[in-house]
């Protein structure tokens, strides 16, 4: 078989992931390439070698510019702070390696049109992380809407709320920094419901929307308290270019909210809606049922039939969080092998950035805002 040798840049929460995601992808789905995973860098030598012992790396850096230049890597993952997604993918395309980026695909549309252009211009595959695409119970909802089990789509409702930003003694990280993040819960959160939207539904043509910030100050890793300039949250209209309306919230002190991403599509025919708290039941409305026994029906999405699920466990043995990594590296392995671009692309990555400058622009002159082409 096959192999493709993967530097991970980042050893955190999503480096987590993704190096998961490698060993389980060649464990569960025995991709036509294989991963082996190579390089694992960070930016504290002892937490990176940490890091790669217990995932299995051959090795690791503290310098990415090392694990992009090594000239065995054939695929460099993403997974660092967003100020780092530019330059990291920019070097990448120059020394002809393919590319797979965590979310928001950069911290500004700008930033990310040069990220697309370099890997267009170098001919290097290219591929955005928006794992909750790869549960099994959207996939089936985008399969129910294209089939025209909803008839014409008219709304679409999407609440993403946490509560992390409240933990007591939060430090001012890179994540409440416009410098390094972009924004705040917009194109941390926001930008994973935005994909589902157009992913579901289709493009949106524009927006009106607000930002908040609640928590405008937290402490100083070396003492003393810094100032938060991104938001803590983002409401905002949409309307969708085939004449859909759509409502978007997203918070990240939404006190009691761990990971509550709520889903609802309204169609002439019939209603899905879906919970990322409760990833593997997708409940579907339809006026084709007969009148007596006409209501939300509770699909559990872990039958054969289902995208990914045979894989893995018998029927109602569920799957999570974690899976979803899996299956978009399942995506991408697939794609290198075949020749063809994985899905979704930096593209997608641009037209969501698109989507959440166009809020940016809203917050600022209180009105609808086209989303730029």
């Amino acid at each position: 078989m096959r192999e493709i040798k993967v530097a991970v840049v980042g050893t955190k929460f999503m480096g987590r992931a993704h190096a998961n995601a490698y060993r389980q992808a060649r464990a569960f789905f025995s991709p036509p390439l294989a991963p082996v995973l190579h390089l694992a860098c960070g930016t504290n030598e002892k937490e990176t070698r940490e890091f790669a012992e217990k995932f299995g790396f051959s090795g690791y850096t503290t310098d990415w510019r090392e694990a992009v230049g090594d000239p065995q890597v054939g695929l460099v993952d993403i997974c660092s702070p967003n100020d780092l997604h530019a330059p990291i993918a920019l070097a990448a395309a120059k020394a002809g390696k393919a590319v797979f980026c965590e979310k928001p695909l950069a911290r500004d549309l700008s930033e990310a049109k040069e990220m697309l252009r370099a890997v267009s211009d170098a001919g290097v595959p290219h591929m955005i992380c928006f794992n909750y695409r790869f549960f099994p119970a959207i996939r089936l909802a985008k399969g129910l809407i294209e089939d025209g089990a909803l008839g014409e789509i008219r709304q679409f409702h999407a609440l993403y709320l946490q509560d992390w930003g409240l933990a007591p003694g939060l430090p001012l990280t890179w994540r409440f920094q416009k410098e390094r993040a972009g924004s705040g819960a917009l194109g941390d959160t926001a930008v994973h419901i935005v994909d589902l939207a157009r992913f579901l539904v289709g493009e949106v043509a524009e927006v009106t929307g607000m930002l908040t910030t609640f928590v405008r100050e937290r402490p100083l890793p070396g003492g003393g308290m810094g100032k938060v300039d991104v938001d803590d949250t983002a409401a905002f209209l949409a309307r969708f270019s085939s004449g859909a309306t759509g409502v978007f919230e997203t918070s990240r002190v939404a006190l009691g909210r761990k990971n509550f991403m709520h889903l609802e599509v309204n169609g002439s025919r019939g209603s899905l809606f879906w919970n990322a708290e409760d990833p593997n039941w997708l409940w579907f409305y339809s006026l084709d049922d007969p009148a007596s026994v006409r209501g939300f029906r509770r699909i559990m999405v872990t039958e054969e039939v289902h995208p990914y699920a045979k894989n893995w466990w018998p029927t109602g043995h569920v799957l999570g969080y974690e899976h979803t990594f899996v299956h978009a590296v399942v995506e991408l392995l697939s794609a290198l092998s075949a020749g063809r671009n994985p899905v979704p692309s930096f593209v997608d990555g641009v037209r969501a950035q698109a989507v959440l400058e166009a809020v940016l622009l809203s917050e600022g002159s209180r009105r609808w805002e086209r989303v730029p082409a």
